[in-house]
C-alpha cells in the first residue's frame, strides 16, 4: 500500500493551509487506497489573520501543529518525525501558510528560504527518489528548499508573472497550465498543479487536486 505524508501549515487559507485543498487531498488519497499521515512543523505561524476581516490579529500566536490538527482530526505528527525511508511520497497543499510558515516566500520573494525541517524533508525525499507533490502556491516551498540543492526543478506557478519571475530567479523552470492540469517533472519525480491560483470554486479545484493525487500514487507504484 502506498504511504503518503501530507504536510500542513496551520488551518485557514490566509495564515495556514487552504482547507479545501488539504481536505480534497486527503479525500483523493483515501479514495486511491493510500495510507496517509498528516504532519506539520511544531512551531508558531508567522502571524494570525482574522479570516472575517482579513486583518492581522496583533498579540496572538498559533502553533502550526496544533492548528493543523483541526484539519487532521487530531491524527497528526510533528514533521520532524517524518522520514523519507518510511514513505513513498510527500504532498504539500497550498494556502498562504505555505508561503508564510513553511517558507517565507510571501515576504522575501526570490530571497525566500524554507523552514529548516521542511527543507530537510524535501531534500531527503528528493535524494531518496521519492515522489513530491506541490499544490497551489506550495511550489514556492520547493523552490525555497531546493535553491542551493543540485536539482533543477520544474513547477507550476499559476498565471502570476511576479510568481513566475521570483521562482525563475530561484532557479526553477516554471510551467503554465490551467486548474484542470498537472505538470510532472519526471527527472525529479515532482508533481504540481495551480489549484486555487486559477480554480474559481471547490468543484474546479477538485479536478486538479484529484489529478495530482492520482499521478502521485501511480508514480509511487511504478
Amino acid at each position: 500500500m502506498v504511504r503518503v505524508a501530507v504536510c500542513l501549515a496551520g488551518c485557514g487559507v490566509k495564515d495556514g493551509s487552504e482547507i479545501h485543498e488539504a481536505v480534497l487531498t486527503l479525500l483523493s488519497l483515501q479514495r486511491a487506497g493510500a495510507t496517509v499521515q498528516c504532519c506539520a512543523p511544531d512551531a508558531d505561524q508567522m502571524h494570525v489573520v482574522n479570516h472575517l476581516t482579513d486583518e492581522v490579529v496583533e498579540g496572538e500566536s498559533r502553533n502550526m501543529l496544533q492548528e493543523s490538527a483541526r484539519i487532521a482530526r487530531g491524527e497528526i505528527v510533528p514533521l520532524s518525525e517524518i522520514f523519507a525511508a518510511d514513505y513513498d511520497a510527500l504532498i504539500f497543499p497550498g494556502g498562504f501558510g505555505a508561503a508564510k510558515n513553511l517558507c517565507d516566500f510571501a515576504v522575501a520573494g526570490a530571497d525566500a528560504v524554507a523552514h529548516p525541517e521542511v527543507k530537510s524533508a524535501i531534500c531527503n525525499f528528493l535524494d531518496d527518489a521519492k515522489v513530491l507533490g506541490f499544490i497551489c502556491i506550495a511550489p514556492a516551498i520547493a523552490a525555497s528548499a531546493l535553491r542551493d540543492h543540485h536539482a533543477v526543478v520544474e513547477l507550476t506557478a499559476g498565471n502570476c508573472p511576479d510568481t513566475h519571475g521570483a521562482l525563475n530567479e530561484m532557479g526553477v523552470k516554471t510551467i503554465d497550465c490551467d486548474y484542470t492540469q498537472i505538470h510532472v517533472d519526471t527527472q525529479n519525480k515532482i508533481v504540481s498543479t495551480p489549484a486555487y491560483m486559477l480554480a474559481e470554486n471547490i468543484n474546479q479545484l477538485a479536478v486538479g487536486v484529484d489529478a495530482l493525487v492520482s499521478k502521485v500514487v501511480d508514480m509511487c507504484n511504478e
